[in-house]
Protein backbone atom coordinates (compact mmCIF):
# COMPACT_ATOMS: atom_id res chain seq x y z
CA UNK A 1 0.00 0.00 0.00
CA UNK A 2 1.61 3.45 -1.14
CA UNK A 3 2.17 5.96 1.25
CA UNK A 4 -0.09 9.05 1.59
CA UNK A 5 1.00 12.44 1.74
CA UNK A 6 -0.61 15.49 2.44
CA UNK A 7 0.85 19.52 0.35
CA UNK A 8 -0.30 22.96 1.65
CA UNK A 9 1.62 25.74 -0.14
CA UNK A 10 -0.79 28.49 -1.24
CA UNK A 11 1.10 28.82 -4.61
CA UNK A 12 -0.81 26.77 -6.92
CA UNK A 13 2.51 26.32 -9.55
CA UNK A 14 4.02 24.84 -6.18
CA UNK A 15 1.37 22.68 -5.14
CA UNK A 16 0.87 21.22 -9.18
CA UNK A 17 4.66 20.56 -9.19
CA UNK A 18 4.33 18.12 -6.01
CA UNK A 19 1.71 16.84 -7.75
CA UNK A 20 3.41 15.72 -11.02
CA UNK A 21 5.92 14.98 -8.86
CA UNK A 22 3.95 12.25 -7.16
CA UNK A 23 2.34 10.67 -10.29
CA UNK A 24 5.92 9.77 -10.98
CA UNK A 25 6.22 8.05 -7.65
CA UNK A 26 4.27 4.06 -7.08
CA UNK A 27 4.85 4.18 -3.42
CA UNK A 28 3.98 7.22 -2.67
CA UNK A 29 0.08 9.16 -3.38
CA UNK A 30 -0.95 12.36 -2.99
CA UNK A 31 -3.68 12.26 -0.70
CA UNK A 32 -4.83 16.08 0.01
CA UNK A 33 -4.33 19.80 -0.93
CA UNK A 34 -4.48 22.55 1.04
CA UNK A 35 -3.88 26.43 0.48
CA UNK A 36 -3.58 27.84 3.89
CA UNK A 37 -2.66 26.27 7.31
CA UNK A 38 -6.07 25.40 8.64
CA UNK A 39 -7.08 23.36 5.61
CA UNK A 40 -4.31 21.40 6.15
CA UNK A 41 -4.98 20.82 9.86
CA UNK A 42 -8.45 19.91 8.73
CA UNK A 43 -7.36 17.75 5.78
CA UNK A 44 -4.65 16.04 7.66
CA UNK A 45 -7.79 15.06 10.35
CA UNK A 46 -10.04 13.72 7.70
CA UNK A 47 -7.24 11.42 5.18
CA UNK A 48 -4.27 10.67 8.14
CA UNK A 49 -1.61 11.32 6.05
CA UNK A 50 1.69 9.37 6.71
CA UNK A 51 3.41 12.64 5.99
CA UNK A 52 2.55 16.25 5.33
CA UNK A 53 4.26 18.69 3.71
CA UNK A 54 3.83 22.63 4.63
CA UNK A 55 4.63 25.80 3.55
CA UNK A 56 5.62 28.37 5.71
CA UNK A 57 4.16 31.28 4.50
CA UNK A 58 0.82 30.65 3.71
CA UNK A 59 -2.68 32.69 4.37
CA UNK A 60 -5.07 31.68 7.59
CA UNK A 61 -2.61 30.01 9.79
CA UNK A 62 0.99 29.96 8.51
CA UNK A 63 3.23 26.60 8.28
CA UNK A 64 4.53 26.91 11.33
CA UNK A 65 1.56 27.22 13.26
CA UNK A 66 -0.18 24.47 11.71
CA UNK A 67 2.82 22.73 12.02
CA UNK A 68 2.71 23.14 16.20
CA UNK A 69 -0.91 21.87 15.82
CA UNK A 70 -0.09 18.97 13.55
CA UNK A 71 2.61 17.88 15.72
CA UNK A 72 0.02 18.24 18.82
CA UNK A 73 -2.81 16.22 16.96
CA UNK A 74 -0.65 13.77 15.20
CA UNK A 75 2.60 13.77 16.89
CA UNK A 76 4.42 10.92 15.12
CA UNK A 77 3.74 12.31 11.32
CA UNK A 78 6.83 13.84 10.24
CA UNK A 79 6.33 17.06 8.82
CA UNK A 80 8.25 18.62 6.17
CA UNK A 81 9.13 22.47 6.08
CA UNK A 82 9.15 22.73 1.97
CA UNK A 83 10.17 26.80 1.95
CA UNK A 84 12.36 29.60 0.09
CA UNK A 85 13.46 30.13 3.52
CA UNK A 86 15.11 27.54 4.39
CA UNK A 87 17.94 29.64 4.99
CA UNK A 88 17.43 30.61 8.64
CA UNK A 89 18.09 27.23 10.00
CA UNK A 90 16.29 25.07 12.28
CA UNK A 91 18.12 26.54 15.04
CA UNK A 92 15.85 29.62 14.82
CA UNK A 93 12.88 26.88 16.11
CA UNK A 94 14.53 26.39 19.27
CA UNK A 95 15.67 22.77 20.31
CA UNK A 96 12.03 21.14 19.57
CA UNK A 97 11.25 22.96 15.78
CA UNK A 98 7.46 21.66 15.48
CA UNK A 99 8.65 20.04 11.98
CA UNK A 100 11.01 17.03 11.08
CA UNK A 101 12.84 18.38 8.34
CA UNK A 102 13.38 21.96 6.77
CA UNK A 103 13.80 21.63 3.11
CA UNK A 104 14.71 24.78 0.57
CA UNK A 105 12.16 24.91 -2.66
CA UNK A 106 15.67 25.52 -4.50
CA UNK A 107 16.35 22.00 -3.65
CA UNK A 108 13.06 20.77 -4.74
CA UNK A 109 14.98 17.93 -6.44
CA UNK A 110 15.87 16.40 -3.25
CA UNK A 111 12.62 16.62 -2.05
CA UNK A 112 11.71 12.86 -2.76
CA UNK A 113 14.91 11.78 -1.11
CA UNK A 114 13.81 13.62 2.44
CA UNK A 115 10.39 11.92 2.09
CA UNK A 116 11.61 8.48 1.55
CA UNK A 117 14.14 8.43 4.46
CA UNK A 118 11.21 9.98 7.09
CA UNK A 119 8.29 7.24 5.88
CA UNK A 120 9.96 4.81 3.83
CA UNK A 121 8.11 2.12 1.85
Amino acid sequence: MAKTILVADDNPRIRKLLCQMFETEHDYDLCAEATNGQEAIDLALTHRPDLIILDISMPVLNGIVAARELKRLMPHVPIILFTQFASVGTDAFGPNPPFDRMVSKDDGKDLMGHIKSLIPV
